[in-house]
């Protein structure tokens, strides 16, 4: 069972925390991952167990990974003894999440109060290992799930959007008031839930050439595409994809981005220089 340890500690803003202490959103939190009796779960970043009690209620195995030093002590204390339960202390953005996989089979579900700092970078870092995860249930700061849910030629949609929206379904669930962490955040919070795609949108490509070409069109998203892509001597790849070169980048679809992967990989007249 857990130890109440109280405010025996306090967030430490270089890793971003604002702990969760609202039961209603806690409970609307675990009912979204929908775990299942015979599911292993990785929680990042538990903090004080917040979710961690509940989740354990459901499911067969639990990995706890926590940076925080004094944290993932408290969480031994509490959770250590149980079978079920394995805590890693250290940095999620080095965590092996296939190691587990490999060592019990199937698939994960991942869930966790991202912390603001690292949110983006560890979106995109799972992309790696999508393939070994069932579902995540994340809280996020609002303006990154606005990010992830945005539509091509909105204000919102850039890089991330492509980069997630070609491999998961992004369903953005409920907003979370401020007012239910401690200390209270100065922005406001979502949940969403990724759910990987049977297959990611588009033909098959190149990972690193995709994540190249959309990185690269997006770090000039005021440029029409023909300017932002200039290097890559795309004419005849925007007329192969039915693409208007004169649109900017943020009007580009995922399926779009693949296609332009795809045709620009393909032929050597189209390689960057």
């Amino acid at each position: 069972m857990p130890t109440d340890h109280g405010d025996r500690l306090r967030p430490r803003k270089r890793f971003g925390q604002h702990f969760l202490n609202d039961r209603e959103v806690i409970a609307r939190i675990v009912e979204s991952v929908r775990v299942g009796s015979e599911e292993t779960l990785v929680e990042i970043g538990p903090g004080r167990g917040a979710l961690t009690t509940s989740l354990l209620a459901r499911c067969r195995l639990l990995h706890l990974v926590e940076l925080d030093r004094d944290l993932a002590r408290i969480l031994d204390e509490s959770y250590g003894d149980d079978s079920r339960v394995t805590i890693h202390q250290q940095d999620v953005l080095t965590f092996d999440f296939r190691a587990i996989v490999s060592l019990l089979g199937g698939s994960l579900v991942l869930v966790g109060n991202l912390p603001y700092n690292i949110a983006s970078i560890l979106l995109i870092r799972l992309l790696t290992v999508v393939d070994c995860i069932d579902r995540a249930v994340f809280m996020l700061q609002r303006e990154v799930a606005q990010r992830l849910a945005a539509a091509p030629g909105s204000r919102d949609y850039g890089r991330i959007t492509v980069m997630i929206g070609r491999v998961c379904n992004v369903e953005s669930l409920f907003n979370v008031d401020p007012t239910s962490f401690s200390p209270v955040p100065q922005v406001e919070s979502t949940v969403i839930r990724l759910t990987p795609r049977p297959h990611p949108i588009g033909p098959v490509v190149d990972e690193q050439a995709f994540s190249e070409l959309v990185r690269t069109a997006f770090s000039q998203r005021r440029k029409t595409v023909r300017n932002a892509l200039k290097h890559y001597q795309p004419e005849n790849a925007f007329s192969v994809c039915g693409i208007d070169p004169q649109v900017r980048p943020e009007m580009l679809s995922p399926e779009d981005f693949a296609n332009l992967t795809a045709v620009l990989s393909d032929s050597p007249a189209a390689c960057r220089t």
